[in-house]
């Protein structure tokens, strides 16, 4: 008897899911219904718990994540994936909502190289990374403040050369046990 992986589970139940027509309830378009993006963490506690807390619905908002909403290159992947919402996918507003007790906050950069080391990676891996001018280090920096976190991924965003100047770019915080938002900043107060 075949051993049962998720993979193999995923695609059962995904055969059910399409034959019983259970995605008829999820029917939307490719253009956000409340014309926004979120940047948020994929942090698991917040695949139901976000949309929920923001009264979102499938098909009501983007949705970019990555590992504590951080935003580190101006011309990466994130930053592109929010431009194309904007400029292609018709969101006017965009969210970036980071929460407390995130992973982020205790990554400790050290102990993520041994990690990798233990699983397998050559020390001359991490040589040739590094010799090809990655830093490590800040590579695989957290942060101390998910507020200041959020700020800063706000105010790469807002003066980012590329984002319109009318397009509110909000700051939140998300409580991942309570849903609780708190705002950091309220993006109307920067529009021009």
């Amino acid at each position: 008897m075949k051993k049962l992986t998720l993979l193999s589970e995923v695609l059962q139940y995904n055969q059910k899911f399409t034959e019983e027509k259970l995605y008829e309830s999820f029917s939307t378009t490719k253009f956000p219904d409340k014309k926004m993006v979120i940047f948020t963490c994929m942090d698991t506690r917040l695949i139901e718990l976000l949309h929920k807390a923001m009264n979102l619905k499938n098909g009501d908002a983007k949705v970019v994540k990555n590992a504590g909403a951080i935003l580190t290159h101006p011309f990466g992947s994130i930053m592109r994936s929010l431009l194309v919402a904007v400029y292609q996918l018709q969101a006017d507003e965009v969210c970036v909502i980071g929460h407390h007790d995130c992973g982020m906050s205790a990554l400790n950069s050290q102990q993520m190289i041994e990690d990798m080391k233990e699983r397998g990676i050559t020390q001359e891996t991490l040589d040739t990374v590094i010799h090809s001018g990655i830093d490590l280090d800040q590579w695989l920096q957290g942060f101390d403040s998910v507020e200041e976190s959020v700020t800063h991924s706000v105010e790469m965003i807002r003066n980012h050369p590329l984002m319109v100047k009318d397009v509110p770019i909000h700051g939140l915080v998300i409580d991942p046990e309570t849903g609780k938002l708190d705002l950091v900043i309220d993006g109307y107060e920067h529009t021009k």
